[in-house]
């Protein structure tokens, strides 16, 4: 075997490790970055129920610690922690934190506390299916940006349990999504979000994300759209050139507008501000969450999918997911819901 490719190892575990990965890369492996993020989510449209968990295995100077979250739709439950350590799979993935927290393609298993448990496995049945580029297309061979994104299961189903509050719900039959993000400067500015899975044909899977996005001097705001049709074909969105995305967004309305030579895809969605969650972000360095998105579990997300000017697909689901995120905003939430600034399980506000 030649020497030569030996020697390029160093170069390109330093390239890897600015968060980037070349063409044909494996997203799914850790990078070593400020904030490795890891996310799961659970919907159930025959009870209308959804759950998600979290993991977030951020680097601090003295080491990896976690911030978890367990949260569920329709009655606001919400549970995290910091975590006083953390890992993330190099080979896989692969999230952990110490005996509360382990989730891999295959499992997840969630211990914050007797009343914010999960155990169930998952058969990931619709992975990602191209091997060339992940969710952030291009932009993942860009060195250093402060955010990366790839959905790398579109549909899965899962078995098991979580205990959520009061209740245990039998997840047998479920749909199951999975993401990871990934960044050297933890979370932009500004974002927006969102997934949807439980339309009329379960095959159909639905997910958004965009923010301003830097590396540098380099700054651009960029929002990839990711469907899978009912039939089971990939359409993605979001490369600024050839198939750029227009998002609205503000913290009850989402609309996309997104087209390519030969696709178009519309999504609006809406949720009600005060059965939002607000959610943590962590400050890697500092060791610490603080409130960082608010997002609805179980909004409305109507998509309209269109190929050469002719509709292939059209649907609504009512347990969508949609985010919008930034710190300050976060912040002003909580301290109208009457918390501290920095509370970080500050319940919605059903009630408003």
């Amino acid at each position: 075997m030649s020497p030569l490719p030996r020697l390029f190892r160093p170069v390109r575990a330093a390239y890897r490790a600015t968060g980037a990965d070349g063409p044909f890369g494996d997203p799914l492996r850790a990078h070593g970055v400020a904030m490795e993020g890891y996310f799961w989510r659970f919907t159930d449209p025959s009870s209308g129920r959804v759950l998600i968990a979290l993991n977030g295995v951020n680097r601090a100077a003295d080491g990896h610690w976690s911030t978890l979250g367990l949260a569920a739709h329709p009655h606001g439950f919400l549970r995290t922690a910091v975590h006083p350590t953390g890992a993330a799979a190099p080979d896989r993935l692969g999230a952990y934190a110490g005996e509360v927290f382990r989730g891999t393609t295959e499992e997840l298993r969630v211990d914050l506390s007797a009343d914010a448990r999960v155990d169930v496995r998952i058969d990931p049945s619709a992975p990602w299916p191209r091997r060339s580029f992940g969710g952030s297309s291009i932009f993942q061979t860009v060195p250093g940006l402060n955010q990366y994104w790839h959905p790398w299961l579109l549909g899965g189903t899962a078995s098991g349990t979580a205990v959520v509050g009061e209740e245990t719900w039998e997840l047998d039959g479920w749909s199951v999504y999975g993401e990871k993000n990934w960044g050297r400067g933890g979370f932009p500015e500004s974002w927006w979000w969102g997934q949807a899975q439980g339309f009329g044909d379960p095959a159909a899977c639905v997910a958004f994300a965009g923010g301003r996005v830097h590396a540098g001097p380099f700054r651009t705001t960029v929002t990839a759209v990711v469907v899978r049709l009912p039939g089971g074909r990939l359409v993605r969105l979001g490369d600024p050139v050839v198939s750029p995305v227009r998002a609205e967004v503000t913290d009850e309305r989402w609309v996309l507008r997104g087209r390519s030579a030969q696709w178009r895809i519309d999504i609006e969605g809406t949720g009600d501000l005060a059965r939002a969650h607000v959610l943590p972000v962590p400050l890697p360095a500092e060791r610490r969450n603080v409130p960082g998105a608010i997002e609805h579990l179980g909004a409305s997300m109507h998509v309209t999918v269109r190929h050469r000017g002719r509709i292939v697909w059209s649907d609504t689901s009512d347990l969508a997911a949609l985010e919008h995120g930034g710190i300050d905003r976060a912040r002003a939430e909580v301290l109208r819901r009457g918390h501290g600034p920095d509370a970080v399980d500050a319940p919605p506000r059903a009630s408003d």
